[in-house]
């Protein structure tokens, strides 16, 4: 299902090359006011696009403070996207997590910190071998203050590397829950391919870099 470095007939049968639109529809969910999601029950939600949602649904689970992590799509025009349609590139939709967070044990600056420091944040459309526009990295803001604190990380990365950081910033409006075999993948298919030769070893790199944000 997911494109794996391991054969190449694999990658040309599993990675998808397509690039979101750059219409109007695509543009004006760029530069649409961001909706705020309420918190429930003492927590928060924050959302991020990176790859392959299997690998950051497995990451952001890990970290302290986090309760629960979903399996979806945002950033599209379209309604009720699918695997399928996201996949094609036209939807404008990446794959995505809602992370449901506790803001008293962790804040949503170190869920930023967690997204940059668990990716390649130089690569363009994609992660590893997971290819094209769905695959895309995103942060998606809600308040003017979490913008502002993705900018002010974004650039002091991107200082660091001497690069260009490719993740997109993308006021939230919606998050589509990715179909019931998606969620809780890695968990459920320990043996998967993908999961055994891409999503433990990109866990595995985050974990060692930041060990005092894994849960004990």
């Amino acid at each position: 299902m997911k494109s794996l470095v391991l054969s190449l007939s694999l990658i040309v049968l599993f990675s998808c090359q397509h690039t979101a639109q750059n219409n109007p529809k695509q543009q004006a969910v760029k530069t649409a006011e961001p909706i705020e999601v309420p918190m429930t029950d003492g927590k928060a939600k924050a959302y991020f696009a990176s790859g392959c949602f299997w690998c950051v649904e497995n990451i952001y689970e890990h970290v302290k403070g986090v309760e629960e992590v979903i399996s979806g799509y945002a950033g599209g025009h379209t309604n009720n996207p699918t695997y399928e349609s996201s996949n094609t590139g036209q939807t404008g939709h990446a794959e995505a997590v809602e992370v449901i967070y506790d803001p008293n044990v962790v804040n949503f600056a170190t869920l930023v910190d967690v997204y940059f420091g668990s990716q390649n944040p130089t690569q363009v459309n994609g992660q590893g071998g997971d290819r094209g526009s769905q695959y895309r990295s995103i942060i998606f803001y809600q308040t003017d203050a979490q913008k502002k604190i993705i900018q002010e990380k974004k650039t002091a990365l991107a200082t660091k590397l001497n690069q260009t950081v490719a993740a997109e910033l993308y006021p939230f409006q919606k998050f589509w829950i990715a179909e019931g075999y998606h969620q809780d993948y890695e968990k459920n298919n320990p043996q998967n391919p993908y999961i055994q030769n891409v999503s433990i070893p990109r866990y595995e790199r985050f974990k060692a870099k930041f060990p005092k944000l894994i849960k004990d």
